[in-house]
């Protein structure tokens, strides 16, 4: 449309501001807007497709990034109290290639506590809601992403992956999140040398996931585990006949909900219908197994790196943050690093003999449908019946993880009993990032999404 000049840069930002003016003010998904920069940027995006020249990828398209990909000279809080005046000296590399491509800036979106949560608020900013149904949680840490998605506050969005920050968020708020392998995308020093990591694009349909993943991967210099440029993804082919997809409902033995598991076999059957082949095959894995293994390693780096960042100011902290670090340094304390890293082998072992012969692994993203706005979950998680100790446990994305060289991409599954969105995650082999997009495009083909939107409900 701005090619065309049915639709000039500045009208779409325009209406942007219009939306975020009207109903941020109900979901809090933003830290911050930036929409005195992003106007001129998009006049002067609309110059450029007036000449039409210098077009790049992303030209005049407004993307709101999550508040821990720093802006230089913009704060760098990453939602602590006690680095609420601090300020990135630097672009995150995913800015710096968004900018480059020609997308505009024009907000921030919320986390929980560095991230560390599955529901995002915080003392700082308080309780971001999902725009479905305020009752609920987007989901985290890129709670406010997936909010202002669903919400219609930017068509494209900036998220992160240690644990299924991205995926959740993505299922609670009907929208797509790619977790793209280990390296894909570059991150900052000193934890982009966490094999947990990742940094990804969210957005509201597959295409403009994949669009977005292709401006931010690529080798950067800042960071020496990202890779070389690989094929750009898309989404012109969605066939899946003749493929061949495994389907997992539990990973093991996740509790997961009836209209969860309802929805996950819906989404099997379109693709069976589309000329997939589909076969239900079983993990060896525990929920406790997996937690035990996540939180090993979360002991040895990211743990650590929380307890080093707030030491001095631990009694600003969310309850939530404070239990993260404890049960991260009690899993040091009774695992050996080397017996976190035979756990996780063992894990990957078992997903490449599961997932021999197979293009592709359907599964859910969240065991359990909803997660209050402003729940803590100090106690743990009550999932379909049985009491999880942990309400980590409760989703079922940190086997991809600890396997984090296969990508996975969220894609909406349907609606729960609750009135918030589902989701499925399409995992591939390690580093074949075109299969999970050709499923997640047929899924979206023969499920269509993108009509669908939250009314905004008041609180139930």
């Amino acid at each position: 449309m701005f090619r065309s000049r049915e639709l000039s840069p500045v009208e779409l930002l325009e209406a942007v501001i219009a939306r975020t003016e009207a109903v941020n003010g109900g979901i809090n998904a933003l830290t911050e807007t930036l929409f005195e920069e992003a106007l001129p940027a998009a006049r002067q995006a609309a110059i450029r497709y007036a000449r039409g020249r210098d077009l790049t990828p992303l030209l005049g398209l407004p993307v709101a990034t999550k508040e821990k990909h720093g802006i230089k000279g913009r704060t760098l809080s990453q939602g602590l109290v006690a680095r609420k005046d601090e300020y990135a000296v630097e672009d995150h590399p995913v800015v710096e290639r968004i900018r480059r491509a020609g997308g505009i800036i024009h907000a921030r979106t919320t986390t929980p506590e560095y991230s560390c949560a599955t529901v995002t608020h915080s003392p700082l900013w308080g309780v971001t809601r999902n725009p479905w149904n305020r009752r609920y949680s987007p989901g985290g840490s890129s709670g406010g992403a997936g909010a202002a998605l669903a919400a219609g506050l930017a068509p494209l969005a900036t998220a992160s992956d240690i644990a299924g920050s991205t995926r959740l968020p993505a299922s609670f708020t009907g929208t797509v999140g790619f977790k793209a392998p280990y390296g894909r995308i570059p991150g900052l020093a000193p934890l982009s040398a966490d094999h947990y990591r990742g940094d990804g694009p969210m957005a509201r349909t597959v295409a403009d996931t994949a669009l977005l993943a292709n401006v931010m991967a690529g080798r950067h210099l800042g960071d020496h585990t990202s890779l070389a440029d690989g094929p750009a993804l898309t989404v012109e082919s969605a066939s899946v006949a003749g493929m061949r997809i495994a389907l997992c409902i539990r990973l093991g033995n996740y509790p997961v909900a009836p209209d969860v598991e309802a929805n996950t076999r819906g989404v099997a059957a379109a693709l069976r219908d589309a000329g997939a082949v589909v076969e239900e095959i079983e993990l060896p894995w525990t929920v406790e197994a997996t937690s035990r293994t996540m939180f090993t390693h979360f002991g040895y780096l990211l743990g650590p790196a929380m307890e080093d960042e707030t030491a001095g100011s631990e009694e600003l902290l969310a309850p939530y943050t404070r239990r993260f670090m404890a049960d991260a340094r009690r899993a040091a304390e009774e695992n050996r690093f080397v017996d976190g890293v035979r756990a996780e082998t063992r894990l990957q072992a078992e997903l490449a003999t599961a997932m021999e012969g197979f293009d592709a692994l359907l599964c859910p993203a969240s065991a359990v449908a909803a997660l209050d706005a402003d729940g803590m979950y100090l106690d743990g998680i009550d999932a379909n019946g049985e009491q999880l100790e942990h309400y980590w446990q409760g989703h079922m994305t940190a086997p991809f993880n600890i396997a984090n060289r296969c990508p996975v991409l969220a894609v909406p599954s349907g609606m729960a009993d609750c009135g918030i969105p589902t989701g499925v995650q399409i995992v591939g082999h390690p580093f074949d990032d075109a299969t999970v997009f050709t499923v997640g495009a047929a899924v979206e083909a023969v499920l269509p999404w993108a009509g669908r939107r939250p009314e905004l409900l008041t609180l139930a």
